[in-house]
């Protein structure tokens, strides 16, 4: 079976985590079909959305498969991160938004790929954790990395040390999340968000895009003349469309 499911429709793709009887864990295939759905949609749309499957976003890592990695040695087991890095550095790196719709268990390695989307809507009724301490597990998503530059220091150190679990609610209240809504509403937020996305010029959010990311990495001082860079080729290319576009809006409203 697939272990990723991709569909486009109109200007947004789509994709699926597609294990639900495992809780959409990360396999070593499950972290290459991801990459390669991302990338793949990256070229053809505006705007992509991970889903998971079933009850769940995603659990993490399957440990049935790490396990039968781990009795292969060390070189066995680098494969099923190292793919899982790559999928999640394709959806940072593609030039369009990837929203991540949040249901369910977003645990340890489900936790991380939301981490790397660039907009994450959850239910408030989520159940958001990094669990790895929990079970003598170091994270190997990114959750030591991301987590901290999203949350701070001692946020991060506290979810990643204790395992303890938030909300949807408090996701969003620490800048984990976007946008929450209740179960019955969810989908409504999510196609609500997309649309908005989609109608914005697809060139001026990649730029975009990219600079927020390089600040998360890189001191100011670097990140604000990268920043004038990127406005100049933009309006270079896209002047002309933007200005109209501001006009026009300008005159109906």
């Amino acid at each position: 079976m697939t272990q990723v499911r991709q569909r486009t429709e109109g200007s947004v793709g789509h994709v699926l985590l597609n294990r639900p009887q495992a809780r959409n864990a990360v396999t070593v295939e499950l972290a290459r079909e991801l990459a390669a759905a991302v990338e793949a949609l990256a070229r053809e749309v505006r705007v992509i959305v991970i889903r998971g499957a079933g009850a769940d976003f995603c659990a993490g890592g399957d440990v049935g498969a790490l396990a039968t990695l781990h009795a292969r040695g060390r070189a066995a087991m680098a494969e099923l991160f190292t793919e899982f890095r790559r999928a999640l550095t394709t959806i940072t790196s593609a030039p369009v938004p990837v929203v991540a719709a949040v249901h369910g268990h977003a645990v340890a390695g489900g936790f991380e790929l939301m981490q790397a989307c660039d907009i994450a809507v959850v239910r408030t009724d989520a159940r958001i954790s990094d669990i790895h301490s929990r079970f003598g597990q170091v994270p190997g998503g990114g959750s030591t990395q991301r987590l901290p530059r999203i949350v701070g220091r001692q946020r991060a150190m506290g979810l990643i040390l204790t395992g303890d679990e938030i909300s949807g609610a408090q996701a969003v209240a620490w800048g984990l999340a976007y946008r929450a809504a209740e179960p019955g509403r969810f989908d409504e937020e999510v196609d609500s968000l997309v649309e908005r996305l989609v109608a914005n010029p697809p060139a001026a959010m990649a730029h975009s895009k990219f600079l927020v990311d390089r600040a998360l990495e890189h001191p100011l001082d670097a990140g604000l003349p990268v920043e004038t860079t990127r406005v100049l080729d933009h309006l270079e290319a896209e002047g002309q469309a933007a200005f109209g576009a501001f006009t026009r809006r300008k005159v109906t409203t």
